[in-house]
């Protein structure tokens, strides 16, 4: 069965649900210091919510489970994922604040965020519900923007159901031995895989970090990505050309279309390679769910950047 005739990939995302508070600026505020925007949004984000939206916009059949909370942008953030063709049966509604992220990007499209937890902060524990919609996935994708235990029950009952966990360790932070033990796919950025692993050296990174997980992309920006797997050389896959804006939430667009194109079958080079088109899509365009493209979009792209290596 090829890519294009293989049935949605299930996946199910156990994350945050942010809205995005977005100022543009010329030049980022040092400390102290003020400066005048040009432009203010409000964007549904959070690097779950992102990761869904990204992998139901790339073609999978995706689940949301998480919060949000009882405010409007709760019920604006609940929209933009059902928009998006994501299921939201298992995001609950709780009470207070939902979670929001500050965002100021500077007129180089690079960004700065504070995140404030809000509702996210109440996923500690799963209910039987939670774990039977994790059960029914080929792929579970995770963050660490929800509290640690919370992320932790996700891992275990993908590991428990024979569920494919993929874990994007950011905010970073230092990782139990315990979730490291359940995760299949690590993907960490170039500065987190720095931080997990103490080296600074992609491949030396990537090195360190298979001890702990069987598999990892670490992310390079404008660089690509570096694949690797226990007993195999290191993959390289370039970045394609891309007129930056707006580099949120680019690498969530990855992750949600890697999840998408690894879970129709496709090898690791050709879904690696969809992916990076997914995301240089994205930083052409502002904002973290609005600039994710859809599944025809990253085809056209990747089938240019095959024409015109």
């Amino acid at each position: 069965m090829t890519a294009s005739t293989a049935p949605p990939a299930g996946i199910a995302v156990l994350g945050s649900a942010n809205m995005d508070l977005v100022a543009y600026v010329r030049v980022a505020p040092a400390r102290g210091e003020t400066v005048t925007g040009e432009s203010f949004r409000t964007v549904a984000g959070g690097k779950g919510a992102n990761q869904a939206i990204a992998a139901a916009r790339a073609g999978g059949a995706v689940a949301m489970i998480g919060a949000v909370g009882e405010d409007d942008f709760g019920r604006r953030l609940r929209a933009a994922l059902e928009g998006a063709g994501v299921g939201t049966g298992r995001l609950r509604t709780v009470p207070g604040p939902s979670g929001t992220a500050h965002i100021v990007v500077d007129g180089e499209g690079h960004n700065a965020i504070v995140v404030v937890p809000g509702a996210n902060g109440t996923v500690t524990k799963l209910t039987s519900e939670d774990e039977a919609a994790i059960g029914a996935a080929g792929a579970l994708l995770l963050q660490l923007e929800l509290p640690l235990a919370g992320v932790l029950a996700g891992a275990r009952a993908a590991r428990a159901h024979g569920v494919r966990t993929v874990l994007t360790p950011a905010p970073a932070q230092p990782l139990p031995d315990e979730l490291l033990a359940v995760t299949d796919l690590l993907v960490p950025n170039e500065h987190e895989a720095a931080a997990l692993s103490g080296a600074r050296d992609p491949r030396e990174a990537a090195r360190v970090l298979l001890d702990a997980v069987p598999e990892v992309v670490i992310t390079l920006g404008a660089a690509g990505c570096l694949y690797a797997v226990r007993g195999r050389e290191p993959l390289a896959v370039p970045a394609l050309a891309a007129d930056v804006v707006d580099t949120t939430a680019a690498g969530d667009t990855f992750v949600g279309a890697l999840a998408v194109a690894l879970g129709e079958g496709r090898a690791v080079a050709d879904a690696l390679g969809w992916a990076t088109a997914a995301s240089a899509l994205s930083v052409e365009r502002p904002g973290a769910s609005s600039s994710m493209p859809d599944r025809a979009a990253i085809d056209a792209r990747a089938a240019a950047a095959h024409r015109n290596p």
